[in-house]
């Protein structure tokens, strides 16, 4: 009876999807990955979020503040083209206070950076330095389309429309190039994939998770 119940165990671990999933040969090998994921968070809607679960939720995060942020960056992370490398030196090289304070207006939140760098930033295979300066090119290489620029109103969007306009403001990029995120009815971001030179490139695996919901919501920056 014991062998059985171990035999039916070690299936249904074989069978669960994280163990069917193959893992890239490069895993966690500094500088080793295939492109990279600009995740750009609609702050808005993070803010809208952190005052459902309670006032404590957005304490202390800057762009919660009085000052109107739209999109922001969450991340530039290393990509294989099947999964992602994480976290590929323990403990991380340490990160200045200097390089935190310089990317504050693209990332308005010391802990965010400082996670950004531990979980993503130390699989570029670069210095902090030079990581977050890739950063700051891969963030002036997308143009915000410009009705997502300075929103006073609440927006009532498609998933596809945003892909749209992110398209028609970016030459050469394609749907086949990102992803947008939402929660139960929110835009929450969208997600861009970039080659190594910081040049748009089709991701399916990124592409594919794209949100199917119907209709969302943009609320307005703060202050509009």
């Amino acid at each position: 009876m014991t062998r059985v119940v171990l035999r039916v165990a070690l299936l249904a671990l074989l069978l669960t999807p994280r163990a069917a999933t193959a893992q890239d040969p490069r895993q966690n090998a500094l500088g080793q990955f295939d492109f990279y994921v600009l995740s750009l968070s609609w702050s808005p809607s993070f803010c809208a979020g952190a005052a459902e679960r309670g006032a404590g939720a957005a304490a202390g995060n800057v762009q919660c503040g009085p000052r109107p942020y739209s999109f922001v960056v969450h991340g530039l992370w290393p990509q294989y083209d099947n999964g992602f490398p994480e976290y590929c030196q323990i403990p991380a090289p340490r990160l200045d206070r200097g390089v935190v304070s310089s990317m504050l207006d693209l990332m308005p939140a010391p802990r965010l950076i400082f996670n950004e760098w531990d979980r993503h930033g130390t699989c570029s295979g670069q210095s902090a330095h030079a990581y977050f300066e890739t950063v700051r090119k891969a963030r002036a290489a997308v143009k915000i389309p410009p009705e997502f620029i300075d929103l006073k109103e609440p927006l009532s969007v498609t998933p596809h429309a945003v892909e749209e306009a992110f398209i028609k403001a970016n030459p050469g990029l394609s749907a086949g190039a990102m992803a947008v995120g939402c929660d139960a009815k929110r835009l929450t971001e969208v997600r861009l994939c970039l080659s190594k030179d910081l040049q748009f490139r089709d991701c399916a695996e990124i592409a594919k998770r794209s949100c199917s919901r119907e209709q969302l919501t943009m609320p307005p920056m703060r202050g509009g």
